[in-house]
């Protein structure tokens, strides 16, 4: 990486710090329980707009997994769900009505909320409709994973979102308060996937899945970006440039070692596939909130008309961590 390359993406850092310091502005505490946070405590970022029906289990499941407190930002939602997430104990929400895309798409108020209570923690950064994966996540608690990463002197750790896709119609099983949503949306794609470098920031871009093959067919180069990485021991320097996909400064998006060899990696399971997922869908495109004039939700849009079927022949129902492992794609690397 040249010179003025690194000088640019300094610069680039210290704006995208100054947009969330600005950013702040629009966020008001409803619910601020940040004074519990202890100094070892592992913390979990998000934003959510009307996902009351998936926040019981989100909760649940990353508490089982050892999450200490929960800082999410809502997004304006008349569906609840700012009330419930401000009755939970170990929550601090913060209310905002400004526009989404214009706060990039939540990253500039996530930054604020990890700049001024997530420096010197290991911070865990998803959507309520994301769901961690790491090596041997059945048997250890999230925190053997990060005093691993620790004692390796490894400050972030990469996922790859997997779709998960019920096998036939989304909306045949209709999905309950509080139920594990991989029962309903138990399949995913084992191949269909490629992977490519960005010169600049270091991270692997990886593209394919149900997503590709389905809504975007006609355009697999327009299809979601899969790379992402949500664990990070956070910086009051650091920050997110675009969704989880990358961060600054460049070095935390390295996933390779020097000889070519796969770090640890986890998977996100992404259950957005679900009989909730045409209303949703909806919303978001009428709402014009999301990326590059809502091209994935247009996308969403018209193939939804045909009621497609994400599954196919060569489908995999998932079984555990070990089976995507086996399928390339997460590694435990030297973690033994």
């Amino acid at each position: 990486m040249g010179f003025l390359n690194s000088y640019r993406l300094r610069i680039q850092r210290r704006r995208w710090l100054l947009r969330a310091l600005y950013k702040r502005r629009e966020l008001q505490p409803v619910a601020n329980r940040t004074n519990q946070i202890k100094r070892d405590d592992l913390l979990l970022f998000s934003t959510q707009r009307n996902e009351k029906i998936r926040l019981p289990y989100f909760l649940s499941y990353y508490r089982d997994m050892g999450i200490n407190h929960f800082l999410i930002v809502d997004n304006d939602s008349d569906d609840g769900s700012l009330e419930y997430l401000a009755d939970q104990p170990d929550v601090s929400v913060w209310h905002t009505r400004k526009g989404y895309k214009q706060s990039r798409f939540g990253v500039d108020w996530l930054n604020w909320l990890q700049l001024r209570y997530g420096h010197g923690h290991w911070c865990l950064t998803v959507d309520p409709d994301e769901f961690l994966i790491y090596p041997f996540c059945d048997t250890r608690p999230l925190r053997a994973l990060t005093d691993w990463l620790d004692a390796s002197s490894i400050k972030s750790f990469s996922s790859m979102l997997l779709d998960m896709y019920p096998k036939g119609r989304l909306d045949t099983q209709p999905y309950r308060v509080g139920q594990n949503p991989m029962e309903i949306a138990s399949w995913f794609d084992a191949g269909n996937y490629t992977m490519d470098k960005n010169p600049s920031f270091g991270n692997l871009w990886i593209q394919g899945g149900p997503r590709s093959r389905v809504f975007f067919r006609d355009a697999p180069e327009l299809s979601p970006a899969l790379n992402k990485i949500p664990l990070v021991k956070w910086d009051r320097r650091y920050a997110y440039v675009s969704s989880t996909h990358m961060l600054l400064p460049r070095g935390l998006n390295q996933t390779y070692d020097e000889w070519g060899g796969e770090k640890a990696s986890g998977i996100l399971l992404h259950a957005k596939f679900l009989d909730t997922f045409t209303a949703k869908a909806e919303e978001e495109l009428k709402r014009k909130q999301h990326y590059a004039a809502s091209v994935e939700y247009l996308a969403y849009a018209e193939s939804l008309k045909h009621d497609p079927q994400l599954w196919c022949k060569w489908s995999e129902k998932y079984i555990n961590w070990r089976q995507l492992e086996i399928l390339g794609l997460m590694s435990k690397g030297n973690w033994a």
